[in-house]
């Protein structure tokens, strides 16, 4: 069976079933519980509160077919009356004889709980006469009617005769070890699973670029073990990014040197101008050594990454206001819209490059540019919004990749190196979000940037 099958087939128990893992640890220890406490109060109830209350409703069963016959030895009214009040005093048992009254028919049953049956069959197994038992809540008693030869008699007698005081407190315990064990198990798994925890908290924040601090490793072997490797895959990360980010600036230093030479042997042709020719062929020289210079800078910015700039709580909107202004001061147009303030947590000067980044190409290939950003549940989106040509859906995903350029986007004079929409994804990445691209409603590209807050 394929893995999607199982998943269908339990559809409901994956809705039922909490989705962290605390509550399900916890589940795992009160479930066993339960089922343990149930099937000790079942063989409780049917085996130890059975039998006593069998035995109690002997012992009354007896009481009454000795008072019973006690009161048809004798036909002393004064004797009758004292028997009937000596039984209600020491068995807790009312005696009431119909005499010649006309009874009212005994119904051969019972009506109660198990007291009132075990009573009922205990009175039939001795007395052998019709009987019927009848439960008064109200009263706290147990009514018996019974058809004697001499008529009918009505004995009331008190519940607590015929009640086990072991089963409440039996009852008692059970439910109070439950509770206690119940609580060192939720304890126990709160101490194993707080590492587990702070490990997921540091990986995240890691994922998102923010600083972490020490990590001491605690809690079980295996999330020891779990965290020893996080640590040593941080520093090993971290080490590495450092390295790249060194061989880089060395790389920078040694290609802008030459550049800067043949820039300054180029100025000093082209200031000869007895030849139009050969100052025309210097200017040409000097636009693409420019061009590679920004491709160079570019380059740079991605390999570089947001190493080395550390996490700041900064307002999103004030940020966005930078960027369009500087944009605006080149000449273009582009609309703001955002809510006030947008306080969220991350490296400034690299978001500055992501939104620089997805602006400059709106305001490349489109006329009219919209920024909106705001609040959505838990994080902020940015949107950016263009009425150029557009990017066919098979391709959105493509121009995320290193150097991918369209058709429309290889001329000198519009294109790039193909790496601004990667930078900018790698960025919103980096802060725990992403980058998106769709259709806008002026049929150009909208560019949605998601950070967490």
């Amino acid at each position: 069976m394929t893995r999607r099958g199982r998943r269908a087939r339990f559809p409901l128990v994956k809705r039922i079933l909490p989705r962290t893992l605390f509550w399900r640890s916890f589940l795992i220890v009160l479930i066993p519980v339960v089922l343990l406490q149930g099937a000790v109060a079942l063989v409780f109830i049917e085996r130890h509160i059975d039998n006593y209350s069998r035995r109690l409703a002997i012992a009354v069963s007896g009481d009454i077919s000795y008072l019973l016959d006690a009161l048809s030895r004798v036909s002393d009214e004064a004797t009758q009356a004292m028997l009937i009040a000596r039984a209600r005093e020491d068995m807790e048992i009312s005696l009431q004889p119909r005499g010649d009254a006309p009874p009212a028919p005994v119904v051969h049953g019972v009506d109660g709980g198990q007291a009132a049956r075990a009573l009922h069959l205990a009175l039939q197994e001795r007395l052998r006469d019709p009987t019927e038992v009848h439960e008064r809540l109200d009263e706290a008693r147990y009514v018996a009617r019974i058809a004697t030869t001499d008529g009918v008699v009505e004995l009331s007698i008190a519940r607590k005769r015929l009640q086990n005081p072991t089963t409440y407190l039996f009852f008692v315990w059970m439910v109070g070890a439950a509770i206690l064990v119940t609580s060192i198990a939720v304890i126990f798994l709160r101490n194993q699973l707080r590492p587990i925890t702070r490990l997921a908290r540091a990986a995240e924040a890691f994922g998102k670029g923010r600083p972490i601090g020490h990590l001491k490793p605690s809690g079980a072997a295996e999330v020891r073990q779990a965290t020893a490797a996080f640590v040593e895959m941080q520093e090993r990360i971290t080490r590495q990014i450092s390295q790249r980010t060194d061989m880089l600036a060395g790389v920078s230093h040694d290609l802008r040197a030459p550049l800067t030479r043949m820039r300054l042997e180029l100025a000093l042709l082209g200031s000869n101008r007895a030849n139009p020719k050969l100052e025309a062929d210097v200017k040409a020289l000097e636009a693409d050594v420019l061009e590679m210079e920004r491709m160079i800078d570019e380059y740079l910015a991605f390999s570089r990454g947001q190493e080395g700039e550390a996490p700041l709580e900064i307002d999103l909107a004030q940020l966005l206001e930078d960027v369009v202004a500087g944009v605006a001061r080149q000449g273009a147009g582009v609309e703001l819209q955002t809510e006030r303030p947008l306080a969220v947590t991350l490296r400034p000067g690299a978001m500055k490059r992501c939104l620089t980044n997805l602006i400059d190409n709106a305001v490349r290939y489109g006329s009219a540019v919209k920024v909106a950003a705001a609040r959505r549940g838990g994080a902020i989106e940015v949107a950016v919004e263009d009425d150029g040509p557009g990017i066919p859906e098979a391709e959105r995903e493509r121009v995320f990749r290193p150097f991918v350029r369209l058709d429309a986007a290889r001329s000198p004079n519009r294109g790039g190196a193909g790496l601004g929409l990667t930078i900018a994804r790698d960025i919103a990445r980096g802060h725990g979000g992403d980058l998106t691209l769709s259709e806008a409603t002026s049929g150009g590209v909208r560019a949605v940037l998601r950070l967490p807050v």
